[in-house]
């Protein structure tokens, strides 16, 4: 459950970028309770929703504030080089940035914005935009315990987050949570297309789809049991679900090897965008 704890005193905001993933983390700062006088937004496409917030008080597009508390980096990887140097004003000062990018390491970030800055890097998740999400974050040696409690407040409005122990989990992060939801997405749609092959209508195979996956996840989250448990628990011996997982569950061509291939391939695809940040 996303978290309002401690952000009502959050200073200065300027953040970069409003896209999917902004326009959720702003929206939960303003339910939080940070005044929308308080932040300002630098973003060339605005929402219609976006440009409603400045009869509120929001500062969109104007020239950035010489003091800024928090600066969040909610732009595309390939748009930092390009983007940052704006910004080095604001660096190895007190202003604390954090980095939604996905790829862009501390030291890429650390070299565009000034190498004594307070940088975290974090990797939320699309199910941020309901209050699901789940980030992960790490912040390089200038940033405090104090400052780091401040930051996770900031994400935690869209979600529940986890403290990495060291920057290279951040590609295995990358692989299962920022690029998780398109797996189970897809799991969606591919159930779904199995019901309507075996003669459900379009409808009602999505509707089942999406609410078994809805509900066993939140079965999931509330039980006492593991998953494994919960999967023994439903499957009967000789039943209907042991049938169908002894194909899903199969070593070489189930669920063990693809999820292991595409999560390696997206923990890859990750570690070569840091390297040609």
């Amino acid at each position: 459950m996303a978290q309002t704890n401690g952000l009502e005193n959050a200073g200065t905001i300027l953040l970069l970028g409003c896209g999917k993933m902004g326009s959720a983390m702003l929206d939960g700062w303003l339910k939080a309770g940070i005044p929308p006088g308080q932040v300002y937004v630098n973003d060339p496409y605005p929402s219609d929703w976006l440009k409603g917030l400045k009869n509120k008080g929001l500062t969109l597009n104007a020239s950035i504030p010489a003091n800024v508390d928090v600066c969040i980096l909610a732009i595309k990887p390939q748009m930092m080089h390009d983007a940052l140097p704006s910004l080095q004003a604001l660096g190895n000062g007190s202003t604390v940035f954090l980095s939604i990018a996905a790829g862009t390491t501390l030291a890429t970030l650390a070299s565009l914005l000034g190498e004594k800055s307070p940088i975290v890097r974090a990797m939320p998740n699309t199910p941020a935009a309901v209050g699901c999400g789940i980030t992960a974050l790490i912040g390089n040696q200038h940033v405090s315990a104090d400052i780091l409690d401040k930051i996770e407040a900031f994400v935690a409005v869209v979600g529940d987050t986890v403290r990495l122990q060291n920057e290279g989990q951040m590609d295995a992060v990358t692989g299962v949570s920022g690029s998780g939801p398109a797996y189970v997405f897809h799991l969606i749609e591919t159930l779904a297309a199995a019901g309507e092959k075996q003669g459900l209508s379009a409808e009602l195979a999505m509707k089942l789809a999406k609410t078994t996956v809805w509900g066993a996840g939140q079965l999931a989250m509330k039980s006492d049991q593991t998953p494994a448990d919960l999967r023994v628990g439903v499957t009967s011996p000789n039943g209907t679900t042991a049938a169908a997982l002894e194909v899903l569950m199969n070593d070489h061509e189930g669920f063990p090897a693809l999820l292991d291939k595409g999560v390696t391939a997206a923990v890859n695809r990750s570690i070569e965008l840091g390297k040609n940040g």
